[in-house]
């Protein structure tokens, strides 16, 4: 009697015949290649694996991380500082949530960016069969992203890609996500029937030209201003208009507040920068011209401080975010470049009204408080051990005098008191945590801001910050990037001096550790590392490593005592100590 095989199909795939066959996975890697992706950024594993070797053998760069979320931030920098979405490549399940948190964070602060992670069958996803990784990415993903796709089969590959690059970069840019399932990416097809596949897509980004009676209506109001100012957002930094903007400021002599993003799009330290006059321009001005910036948290919502008779101009090229919070008196919603085209053009017949003591008295202001400052930088110029003034002291001379570095900052009093200190003078050259202020984007910015643009950077972090991402730091050493890393170690989120509650013997919930030796990390992956303690000995360090062009990592030592809880909690802010043990 004849045996019959009974081994399911499924048990016993089968191997593609190279080269005249291929399988989805070598779809994925050309329809990158064929939108233009130069770097993919991710951590492989089930079922990624081989696509990863196929997008390198697509001339692609692959930059392995250790932990997905950073490979994700460093695609969204890319995105930010290029505008071409950075790709992150996932794992399912666990990889994929990873990597969603850094997408998500892509589209709150509208970085083009497309995760892609490997999927179990949705079929059995749907069942609830308890296949491996069995996890809705698809609808996990949807609620958090501008788009969502699914490949269902290999052909519906370079369609999705092709999309997903379309919908990150079109209007507000954000975050895309493909579901990659397993049976697309392990599906076999002749290579000729896979080649046929790939078609180049027409005008990915089409720009949308403002309504010209809106355009009418801001040049009216900003021209009848006595007090006008400009608001710069990250969102005009991404917009790559920077000689427009310039021409609009200078040319009208109106006065612009950059956050901190958007600083260096015009500089810092300009004669009509009033960086130093953020209360004043809140509390006085009459107009407010908002461009690429959100009137939220970070700007009291427009309300508060601000003047209640104030008129917003807002140039976005998203119409929901329009009235959002205050009531906008001239939106212009539109592509940034054709928006301020069309009133610089406008402006040409125009006569501005602007009291001409409102300028005078901003840059009398500026001078003033900038001397304040400057004594103040002055008065912990000798601090043992250092503090944080004393640290941005000895660094901020050196990072304004090689101004094309990119500073990547995060922490609590690390990112407040670096963005106050350190001018920026030209645009996209600072990379922080954005709109959510959240930490853990650090390792993964300075990756992604190494990769896609070429240029040195250097991330200064809190010691609390690093620890989110500090492992990646042997990425930056394994692909031999030019990034140096400073650590400000004060031993503690906030300060290192936390006091835990009387019935505890635990450290306080926001103490680390003062004597943790960061520099050690640096070591055991290959870079030139410090140890500093003194300003003489992190002025050494700091032009070392930015010669070098190498792998470094800085560990300063700071005070416990450095810093205060940022929420103003006062009983988290014990009185000062005066000496450590190093």
């Amino acid at each position: 009697m004849a045996t019959t095989n009974t081994t399911p199909a499924s048990s016993t795939p089968q191997a593609p015949h190279f080269p005249e066959q291929v399988t989805g996975m070598y779809v994925l890697a050309r329809a990158l290649k064929n939108v233009g992706i130069e770097n993919v950024y991710g951590l492989v594993g089930i079922p990624i694996t081989e696509a990863a070797y196929l997008v390198q053998d697509q001339g692609i760069r692959f930059v392995g991380f250790r932990h997905e979320q950073q490979a994700g931030m460093a695609a969204a920098t890319e995105g930010y500082l290029t505008k071409k979405p950075g790709v992150l490549m996932t794992v399912s399940s666990l990889g994929f949530m990873n990597g969603l948190t850094a997408t998500a964070n892509a589209t709150v602060n509208c970085y083009p960016m497309i995760q892609i992670s490997g999927a179990t069958d949705p079929m059995m996803v749907d069942m609830r069969m308890g296949t491996y990784e069995e996890m809705d990415q698809y609808n996990t993903a949807r609620p958090l992203v501008k788009a969502v796709f699914r490949c269902y089969k290999a052909e519906d590959i370079p369609s999705a890609v092709t999309r997903a690059y379309r919908a990150a970069v079109s209007g507000r840019p954000g975050g895309v996500y493909i579901d990659m399932t397993t049976p697309a990416l392990g599906q076999i097809m002749n290579r000729e029937d896979a080649d046929k596949l790939f078609y180049e897509p027409v005008d990915v980004y089409s720009p949308v030209a403002p309504n010209q009676a809106a355009v009418d209506r801001a040049v009216e109001i900003l021209t009848s201003a006595k007090r006008p100012a400009i608001l710069l957002g990250k969102g005009a930094a991404y917009a790559q208009v920077d000689d427009k903007i310039k021409t609009l400021i200078e040319k009208y002599n109106i006065p612009y507040l950059p956050m901190s993003m958007a600083k260096g799009l015009m500089p810092d330290d300009g004669p009509l920068s009033a960086l130093s006059c953020r209360s004043t321009i809140m509390e006085k001005s009459d107009v407010v011209m908002v461009i690429g910036a959100r009137l939220n948290w970070m700007l009291s919502f427009g309300r508060g401080k601000w003047n209640p008779d104030m008129k917003f101009i807002q140039l976005d090229v998203e119409p929901q975010e329009i009235d959002v919070n205050v009531p906008i008196a001239a939106p212009v919603v539109g592509d940034m470049g054709l928006s301020l085209d069309a009133i610089l053009a406008k402006l040409q017949n125009a006569k501005m009204s602007a009291d001409p003591t409102w300028v005078t008295s901003l840059q009398a202001e500026t001078k003033e408080k900038n001397a304040k400052f400057q004594a103040r930088l002055q008065a912990n110029k000798d601090a043992s051990p250092m503090d944080h003034w004393t640290a941005l002291g000895v660094i901020k001379p050196i990072i304004e005098s090689n101004p094309d570095i990119i500073l990547v900052n995060e922490g609590a009093n690390t990112l407040d008191d670096t963005r106050d200190a350190i001018n920026m003078s030209l645009p996209r050259h600072r990379v922080d945590c954005a709109t959510w202020a959240i930490m853990g984007m650090g390792m993964g910015s300075a990756i992604g801001a190494a990769v896609g643009t070429g240029k040195q950077v250097v991330a200064i972090e809190g010691d609390s910050a690093f620890g989110f991402s500090g492992m990646d730091f042997s990425t930056i050493c394994r692909f031999k990037l030019p990034v140096t890393v400073v650590i400000f170690n004060n031993g503690g989120i906030y300060n290192g001096i936390g006091k835990p509650m009387d019935n505890t013997t635990d450290p306080a919930p926001t103490t680390l550790d003062i004597n943790a030796r960061y520099d050690k990390l640096g070591e055991a992956f290959g870079a030139q590392t410090y140890y500093v303690q003194t300003p003489e000995e992190l002025d050494k360090a700091l032009k070392e490593s930015i010669a070098s062009k190498k792998p470094c990592l800085i560990d300063v030592q700071l005070a416990a005592d450095s810093g205060a809880e940022s929420g103003h909690i006062g009983y988290l802010n014990p009185a000062p100590i005066q000496q450590i043990t190093v």
